[in-house]
Parts: C-alpha cells; sequence; structure tokens
C-alpha cells in the first residue's frame, strides 16, 4: 500500500478509532480470535469511511488547492482509491458478519453512519449525528460480538456518544475555512472558530461525567485524578491562546477514551 493511498485514508480516525475498539474488545473479555474479527471489523470500515470520504469530496479539494490531499494533488490515482475502498467495503461486510449477524449488522449501520456523512450530513445541521451514532454504537458492536444477548449499559452508549460529538467538533476545526469555501455547512462550521472548542469541551467534559457517575461501582482510584487532569485541560482549552485550545480538547477526549475503557 503506498503512502499517498494511506494518506487518503485519513489514517489518524482509522487508527484512533480502531485501536480504541481493540481496548474495548480486551476490557470486554474477547477471546483473541473474535477480538481480531471486531478489530479487524472496525479497521476496514474506518479505510472505507476515510477512502470514499476523498473520493466524495476530490472536485471539492482540488478546487480550493487542497494539496495535503493526496487525491487532490495527483500523488494517488482515482482507480487506486476507488479499488481500496471498494476491497475495504468487502471486507468491512465479511468481517462485521463473522463477528455474528447481530453483531455484524449493528457494525455495519455504525459505518453506513460514516457513509452518511460523508454523503451530505457534513454539510447540515445534524453533521454531528453521525459520529454520536458511530461512537455510541461501538460499545454495542463489542458487546454483542461477545455476547448476542447482551448489550452494554446505557451510560456506555451516552458517553460514546458525546465522546463521539466532541471528536467530530475536534476533527473539523483545522478545515473550518477550506470546508465554508466549498459550501460546507455542518455543526462546527456555524458555530465558527469562537464557539467549536467549548461546545466541544461542554460535550466531552459531559462524557466525562458520564463515565464517573455511571458504573455502579466506579473506581476513584483513576476517577479521582482523571477528574482533576480534566478540569486543569478544561482551562487550558477555555482560556489558552493559539493551538493550546485545541491541544487541551484533543487531550480531553484521550482521557475520556482511557476512563471508558477503564470503568468498562
Amino acid at each position: 500500500m503506498s503512502i499517498g493511498l494511506v494518506a487518503t485514508s485519513h489514517p489518524g480516525p482509522v487508527v484512533a478509532v480502531t485501536v480504541l475498539s481493540g481496548l474495548l474488545a480486551a476490557s470486554a473479555g474477547l477471546s483473541v480470535g473474535t477480538g481480531a474479527l471486531v478489530v479487524g471489523a472496525v479497521l476496514a470500515g474506518q479505510l472505507s469511511i476515510g477512502w470514499s470520504n476523498d473520493l466524495i469530496d476530490v472536485a471539492r479539494d482540488r478546487s480550493v488547492g487542497r494539496d495535503d490531499k493526496p487525491l487532490a494533488s495527483g500523488a494517488v490515482s482515482l482507480t487506486s482509491v476507488r479499488v481500496a475502498c471498494a476491497v475495504s467495503v468487502v471486507a468491512t461486510v465479511a468481517l462485521s458478519l463473522a463477528c455474528g449477524v447481530t453483531a455484524g449488522l449493528v457494525h455495519l449501520g455504525l459505518v453506513a453512519a460514516g457513509w452518511s456523512y460523508n454523503l451530505g450530513l457534513k454539510s447540515t445541521l445534524w453533521s454531528w449525528l453521525p459520529y454520536a451514532v458511530a461512537f455510541g454504537g461501538l460499545p454495542a458492536f463489542v458487546e454483542l460480538a461477545h455476547d448476542p444477548a447482551r448489550l452494554p449499559p446505557l451510560w456506555m452508549v451516552l458517553a460514546g456518544a458525546l465522546l463521539g460529538i466532541g471528536a467530530h467538533l475536534v476533527n473539523v476545526l483545522p478545515d473550518l475555512v477550506d470546508d465554508a469555501a466549498t459550501g460546507v455547512h455542518g455543526l462546527p462550521h456555524r458555530l465558527g472558530p469562537r464557539w467549536t472548542p467549548p461546545v466541544a469541551v461542554a460535550a466531552l467534559v459531559l462524557a466525562t461525567a458520564t463515565i464517573a457517575i455511571g458504573p455502579r461501582d466506579p473506581s476513584w482510584l483513576l476517577l479521582a485524578p482523571a477528574l482533576a487532569v480534566v478540569a486543569c485541560l478544561c482551562l487550558l482549552a477555555l482560556l489558552g491562546n493559539g493551538r493550546t485550545p485545541f491541544r487541551a480538547v484533543i487531550a480531553i477526549a484521550l482521557v475520556d477514551v482511557v476512563m471508558l475503557v477503564w470503568a468498562r
């Protein structure tokens, strides 16, 4: 696989979500084989979402001179990305259903949510919804792969959804100007660079609170220092200058992920 093809897949989100699925699978007690299928399905699904995103946006990216996009700059061919995307879709279906019919259908629904973002929801007020569905549903996919008759607790789904909303706002923040120039007007674009970071912080703090109070027997040995770290990061996100708020919001999201997996 070429460097350009990897870059076109949006490797950052691909790796982040795939690693999260692996951590959830390990914390849920899945066998090595089932855990590998879960991680493989999530990886294939995320690759399909990433590649389809740049395929759908190639004309838009070229119109604003996105040289950081290999497909827009010509560093990778349309044919290569189309083939890779098609293969990843087939792999997603096969690996998802190999986790069990119920779990597989749930995961395919999560991947469909990601595609719906690429296909148009990203330009609407509902741009946050696919992220909420995908992140909120990921614990359900993992749990159903482990036991088709058992769903994760509601607090975990809610925390995942809030984490997804925060991730959406943070992920779009660096591209607000380019997106607006090409007619993309999702929730973060309507909020603007001034209000997007505070709203992202609010979503992630709500996720933190949900994880803290959701479990029946929370581990305060972890939660107390984690909450203190989140409080400090919130101050940096709201009061910092330059890139500091962006980095602080990402750090809050990482703390939330650790808390979510630990609390599981």
